[in-house]
């Protein structure tokens, strides 16, 4: 995952995580809302969403800038991004102000939010992203002052990308951070459930990460998948929604009937092909596009929402010349905004 530079830097998960949120759990009134609120795809047609658009996001303000200098064309392929609503990621030492501030806007605007809760201990198996709360009784507070900002108004959070895909994979240190992983995770579950208007997705990882589905099954029910809406696929990763969505369903299987959301920023094109030499291919991968905007129309009984958990035009890590994991890059940005999708 990414670190980022403040609290005020929103960034995505390395290897990607994918959203998945349980129809039983689901307000009622959030899905009455999205007849009035549509994004409009590329194709031209309306697709409801209810989630909230940032207005000063990075894109949004690179397309002004772009504009002022004259790169009309440029600025206008921005608005791909700016125009949707993305995540915001909760990262800072103690997320109380900008979840509040957060969902206030959201709630004047009669959207919803859609956070990222990311700070678990020993977060990203000490990569690019590498941190979180110090230890465990740490992070418990800095998911109590989450909670306490979002309070009464509603939100969508994603739960701590790549935390149960990394105990699947084994790369967890020390082996103490292995072992209460799942009971903090359980426990964030429940505290953000407690809340009123809070849907919670706990993070599962990605179709191309882990292939042993019963073991990841049985490590989301000990992280208590059970007290959330559903679990999450695909956050920041590139595979393509028809592969998400088959391996979503046998998951999902596995657990109950679970429903999903996918992260679908950046899977236009699907995954980079893996080249000799090269082991970071889902690092800032060339030749990708952006993906279906974020959309509660999915087709799928199963899938929730199509969401963009990943930030487009935030950079995955300092890879192929780019700045450091979640900072913006306006070059990578354009590219997504003006590469076409092929799926």
């Amino acid at each position: 995952m990414h670190r980022p530079r403040t609290a005020r830097i929103f960034l995505a998960a390395r290897r990607g995580a994918v959203l998945l949120a349980s129809a039983g759990t689901m307000c009622l009134p959030i899905f009455a809302a999205a007849a009035d609120a549509t994004d409009v795809t590329d194709a031209g047609t309306a697709a409801p969403s209810p989630f909230w658009v940032e207005p000063q996001g990075f894109a949004a303000r690179q397309a002004r800038v772009w504009q002022e200098r004259g790169r009309e064309a440029d600025a206008e392929a921005l608005h791909r991004i700016s125009d949707r609503p993305t995540a915001v990621w909760l990262t800072g030492d103690d997320p109380y102000d900008q979840a509040r501030q957060v969902t206030r806007q959201a709630a004047r605007a009669g959207r919803v939010p859609l956070l990222v809760a990311y700070n678990i201990p020993h977060r990203d198996c000490g990569q690019y992203s590498s941190g979180g709360a110090p230890d465990a009784n740490a992070y418990r507070r800095w998911v109590a002052r989450a909670a306490a900002g979002i309070g009464p108004r509603r939100a969508w959070v994603v739960l701590e990308p790549d935390a149960v895909a990394h105990l699947a994979s084994g790369c967890v240190a020390p082996a103490e951070a292995a072992r209460e992983r799942p009971a903090l995770l359980a426990e964030a579950v429940r505290t953000f459930k407690s809340l009123p208007r809070t849907s919670v997705y706990l993070d599962a990882g990605n179709a191309g990460w882990i292939s042993d589905q019963r073991l990841l099954a049985d490590l989301l029910r000990r992280s208590g998948v059970g007290d959330a809406d559903g679990f999450a696929l695909n956050v920041s990763n590139f595979h393509t929604t028809p592969v998400t969505r088959a391996y979503g369903s046998r998951l999902s299987a596995l657990l109950g009937g679970a429903h999903y959301v996918i992260d679908t920023s950046r899977n236009g094109n699907g995954p980079l092909p893996p080249q000799a030499g090269d082991p970071e291919s889902w690092c800032n991968p060339p030749g990708r596009a952006l993906g279906t905007p974020p959309t509660t129309v999915t087709g799928d009984p199963l899938v929730d929402a199509l969401v963009w958990v990943k930030r487009p035009g935030e950079s995955d890590g300092s890879c192929r010349g780019a700045p450091p994991a979640g900072h913006w890059w306006a070059p990578y940005a354009l590219s997504l905004a003006t590469t076409p999708p092929t799926g």
